[in-house]
C-alpha cells in the first residue's frame, strides 16, 4: 500500500543497512537532472541518498548504519533525536534532566559534559555545540546513525559515530503539511509547513512548529510540575539550480525552548522536593549556504555556515527543600564553519575525495553559585570549626562565588580519501589532519564578609588564562568483499578523537576551596585551576568487521557488525569526594569496549513486517585509578550493556477514498542493565517497555492513536551524587497520545 504522506515524494529514504521501516513507493519521482553531480539521488533498495560526502547508499559502503525515513519517522513517532534510540542497536541518549544534557552513549563510549562523542549534522551543516543537539524534527526526510569512528570526513568528535539529519526538499515536494498532537501530560504539538517550485529550477520552503507540556514529575515543595515545556521555531529553505552544474541550497533556522527543571529525586526520600526555582531556556538562530558545481572529472562543493546559540539553566543545585545553594549558567555562543569537498567524478576504478574544513567559535559565560544559609553554615562554616576551632560568622545569609569566562576556539583540518575497486574488492583509505587552539580565559570573585577569630575575611578575585592546543592524525582503512549485489563483507580498522577542552563547573568548587584556605582550612586536596579544569582529548582504535545481507528472495534483509575499541584518556564526569559543589571532566587512563549488533528486517507475508535489532557492549576499564581508589576491570558507566528492539507491523488495505488502509503495530524496547557509578555499585537491572499503535491513512493524511509504556515499568534514567546526597530520575510512566496529520 503507498502511504499518503509520500505520495509527493521524490523518493522515501527507507531500509539501509541497519533500517527498521516499511517500504513505500513514491506517487511521482523526478529525475535528477545531473545524475553524477555531487548531491547525487542514488536509488537503492528504495533508499534515496543525497549526502556530499558519503557518495554511495550507505548499504553498499563499509560502515554500520541505521537509516530512518520519512514514513519510519512519522510511524515511529520520533519527534527528537532521542527517541532514534529505539531504532539503533548500542545507541543510547537517555531523556534526563533539561535539553542542555544531549548526552550520548555508543558502543560504551560517551559523557554527560562537554564534548559529544558523536557529531551532528543537518542538511550537511555540523552542529558545534551538543547542547543544541536536542530540538524538535519537523519534517524530516530522513535520518542517517553512522556508528563507528567517522574522524577522517567528518572530524572533531565523531570518534562513535556521526547523525545525518536531512530536511524535505521543496524542489521534490510540493504542498502543504499540517500536524497536530495531544498527548499525556497534556502534551500539544502543532506544525505546518508549505513547499513550492515557483519556476522548475527554485524551490522555496517555509516551516513552522510549536509544542506545549505541562510534564509528568511534580516538585512536592511547590505543589507544580517541574518538568514542564514550551518550544517553538521556524525554518526557511531556498534552493536554485541555475543550470546542470551549478546548485546553491540556504537553511536558515531558529528556535526558542523555554524549560522547568529538575525532576530529580532522592534516593533516601524517594522525594521530588526542592525550594529553588529551576529551569533552562534557549535562543537559536542559525543559516547554513551549500553551494555545489560539477566540472568535467571533477566536483566541487562549499558548505558555509554560522550558528548562534543564548541559553540560560538555573539550578537548585543541592536538590532539597533546604536553602544550600543555587547555580546560573548563562552562554552565548557565535560560531563559524567553513567545508570546501572536492571529490572526483565518473564510473572508474579509482575514487577520490579531498577537503579543507575550519571553525572559529566564541563563547562568554557567566556562571554564579549562590550560597544560602544553610550552605553557609553546613558546608563551610562547620568545617573551619570543625579543623581550626573557630566559628566563622558571615555579615549576610547569602554569598556569592561567581566567574565570568571569555573561551574562544579555532581549529583547521585537511582530510582525503582514496576507493580502488578491483573486481570484487573495494578497498579505501583516507587520512585527517586536524589541529585545535582553545583559551579560556577566566575572572572568578566572591562577595563575603565574614568575621573570623580576630580577623576578617573581604572580597577577593582570582584571574587567570588557560591555553590548550590538540593535534590529532585520524587514519582509516577499510575493505569491502561482494559477495553479489545484495550481500557483502567488511571490514575496517580507524582511529577517533573527541577533543579536549575545559570543565567550567569545577570553578565553584575551586573558589569555595579558596575561601576555605583563608580561614586556615587545609584540606588534604588543593584544586590547581589548570590540573583540575583542563582534560586533554580522547583517542580510540576502532576495530570492526561486519556483513550486510538479503536472503530468502529479498525477503530478509539486514547487518551484523561486531566492534572491539581501545580507549586512551576516555573523558568521564565524577563527582569530587565529600560536600562539594562541583562536577569534575577526568581523563581515564585506558578503557576498552567489545560487542555486537545485529538488524533485520523480515517480510513474512505481504502484509506483515516485523523489524528486530539488538546490540551488547561489554565496556570496562583497563587501567584507572582516581584517588586511592583503582577501577581496573570494572564497567564504564552510563553505558547500556544491552539494547534490543522488536517491531511488527501488520497493513490491512481498504482501498476505499476515505480510508486507504490500516496499520497496527506493537512494539517493545529493552535496555540495560546500565552502572551509576565506576565502583558498580549501582545499577538500573534491564527492563522493558512495550508500545502499540493504529494508524488510519488516507491519501490526504493519516491519523495515529499510540501508546508507550504500556505495562508502567518503573525505571530510572539517571543516577547521581550532590553534596553528599544520592538522587535519580525516574523514566516517563505510560503515556498515550493522538496524532492528526494532512497533507495538501
Amino acid at each position: 500500500m503507498i502511504s499518503a504522506s509520500c505520495r509527493r515524494c521524490l523518493c522515501t529514504g527507507l531500509l539501509c543497512a541497519a533500517v527498521l521501516c516499511a517500504s513505500a513507493a513514491p506517487r511521482r519521482a523526478v529525475a535528477a537532472e545531473t545524475p553524477e553531480a555531487i548531491d547525487t539521488v542514488v536509488v537503492m533498495d528504495d533508499v534515496q541518498v543525497t549526502a556530499i560526502k558519503q557518495g554511495l547508499a550507505l548499504r553498499n559502503r563499509p560502515v554500520a548504519a541505521t537509516v530512518a525515513g520519512r514514513e519510519t519517522i512519522e510511524r515511529r513517532g520520533i519527534t527528537a533525536l532521542k527517541e532514534l534510540a529505539q531504532l539503533v542497536p548500542n545507541f543510547h541518549i537517555p531523556d534526563y534532566g533539561s535539553r542542555m544534557t544531549s548526552s550520548i552513549y555508543v558502543r560504551g563510549l560517551g559523557a554527560r559534559m562537554d564534548q559529544p562523542v558523536m557529531g551532528l549534522n543537518v542538511d550537511n551543516v555540523p552542529y558545534l555545540s551538543k547542547d543544541d543537539y536536542d530540538f524538535d524534527l519537523t519534517d524530516i526526510e530522513r535520518i542517517e546513525v553512522l556508528r563507528g569512528p567517522q574522524s577522517t570526513l567528518y572530524g572533531r568528535n565523531t570518534m562513535g559515530g556521526v547523525m545525518n539529519v536531512y530536511t524535505l526538499s521543496p524542489l521534490s515536494y510540493q504542498g502543504t503539511r499540517l500536524g497536530a498532537e495531544y498527548a499525556s501530560g497534556r502534551t500539544l504539538r502543532l506544525r505546518a509547513s508549505t513547499y513550492h517550485r515557483p519556476s522548475p529550477r527554485t524551490g522555496v520552503s517555509l516551516a513552522a512548529r510549536f509544542m506545549h507540556s505541562d510534564g509528568f514529575f511534580t516538585n512536592e515543595h511547590t505543589g507544580r510540575t517541574c518538568d514542564w515545556e514550551r518550544s517553538g521555531g521556524a525554518r526557511m529553505r531556498l534552493q536554485f539550480r541555475p543550470d546542470v552544474r551549478w546548485s546553491v541550497d540556504n537553511t536558515l533556522s531558529f528556535g526558542m525552548l523555554r524549560q522547568g527543571g529538575y525532576p530529580y529525586a532522592s534516593v533516601a526520600t524517594g522525594r521530588i522536593a526542592y525550594n529553588d526555582p529551576s529551569g533552562y531556556r534557549r535562543t537559536t538562530l542559525s543559516d547554513g549556504l551549500t553551494v555545489r558545481c560539477a566540472a568535467d572529472g571533477w566536483e566541487i562543493a562549499s558548505i558555509t555556515s554560522y550558528q548562534f546559540s543564548d541559553d540560560r539553566m538555573t539550578l537548585d543545585q543541592d536538590f532539597l527543600p533546604d536553602s544550600y545553594f543555587t547555580l546560573t549558567q548563562a552562554k552565548r555562543d557565535h560560531g563559524f564553519t567553513e567545508d570546501i569537498v572536492i571529490r572526483s567524478r565518473g564510473s572508474g576504478r579509482y575514487s577520490w575525495l579531498a577537503g579543507a574544513f575550519g571553525f572559529y567559535r566564541h563563547r562568554t559565560m557567566q556562571a554564579p553559585v549562590l550560597f544560602k544559609e544553610d550552605g553557609l553554615e553546613r558546608l563551610i562554616a562547620d568545617k573551619a570549626e570543625q579543623y581550626t576551632g573557630l566559628r566563622p560568622h558571615f555579615a549576610s545569609d547569602r554569598m556569592a562565588l561567581d566567574t565570568d569566562f571569555r573561551n574562544p576556539a579555532w581549529g583547521a583540518a585537511l582530510y582525503h580519501e582514496s576507493q580502488l575497486r578491483l573486481g570484487r574488492f573495494d578497498l579505501t583509505a583516507g587520512v585527517r589532519l586536524d589541529f585545535e587552539r582553545t583559551r579560556l580565559r577566566y575572572l572568578s570573585s566572591t562577595d563575603i564578609d565574614c568575621a573570623f577569630g580576630d580577623g576578617r575575611i573581604t572580597p577577593f578575585t582570582e584571574r587567570g588564562t588557560l591555553r590548550r592546543s590538540f593535534a590529532q592524525l585520524l587514519p582509516k582503512a577499510t575493505a569491502l568483499y561482494r559477495i553479489d549485489d545484495r550481500n557483502s563483507l567488511y571490514a575496517s580498522v580507524a582511529k577517533g578523537c573527541k577533543a579536549g577542552g575545559f570543565n567550567t563547573q569545577m570553578f565553584s568548587e575551586v573558589l569555595q576551596n579558596s575561601v576555605m584556605e583563608r580561614m586556615g582550612v587545609y584540606w588534604d586536596r588543593h584544586y590547581d585551576v589548570d590540573r583540575v579544569v583542563a582534560y586533554k582529548p580522547e583517542k580510540s582504535w576502532n576495530f570492526e568487521a561486519g556483513s550486510h545481507f538479503t536472503l530468502a528472495g529479498g525477503r530478509l534483509r539486514g547487518e551484523a557488525t561486531f566492534f572491539y575499541i581501545l580507549c586512551r584518556d576516555q573523558q568521564l564526569t565524577v563527582f569530587p569526594e565529600g560536600q562539594t559543589t562541583g562536577r569534575m571532566m577526568t581523563n581515564a587512563g585506558r578503557t576498552r569496549s567489545r560487542g555486537a549488533e545485529l538488524s533485520v528486517q523480515a517480510v513474512v507475508a505481504r502484509r506483515l513486517d516485523l523489524r528486530f535489532s539488538y546490540g551488547f557492549t561489554h565496556a570496562t576499564f583497563d587501567r584507572f585509578r582516581s584517588g586511592n581508589a583503582d577501577y581496573a576491570g570494572k564497567r564504564i558507566p552510563y553505558a547500556p550493556r544491552h539494547t534490543a528492539t522488536a517491531v511488527a507491523e501488520y497493513t490491512v488495505p481498504i482501498g476505499r477514498n476515505l480510508l486507504e488502509g490500516i496499520v497496527l503495530s506493537v512494539d517493545g524496547r529493552g535496555l540495560g542493565p546500565i552502572e551509576w557509578n565506576e565502583e558498580n555499585t549501582l545499577r538500573q537491572r534491564f527492563y522493558a517497555l512495550a508500545g502499540c499503535a493504529i494508524r488510519f491513512e488516507q491519501r490526504h493524511g493519516a491519523l495515529t492513536l499510540w501508546c508507550r509504556n504500556i505495562t508502567q515499568t518503573r525505571y530510572d534514567v539517571f543516577h547521581f551524587e550532590s553534596i553528599g546526597n544520592a538522587f535519580l530520575q525516574r523514566g516517563r510512566p505510560r503515556e498515550w497520545g493522538l496524532t492528526l496529520a494532512i497533507n495538501l
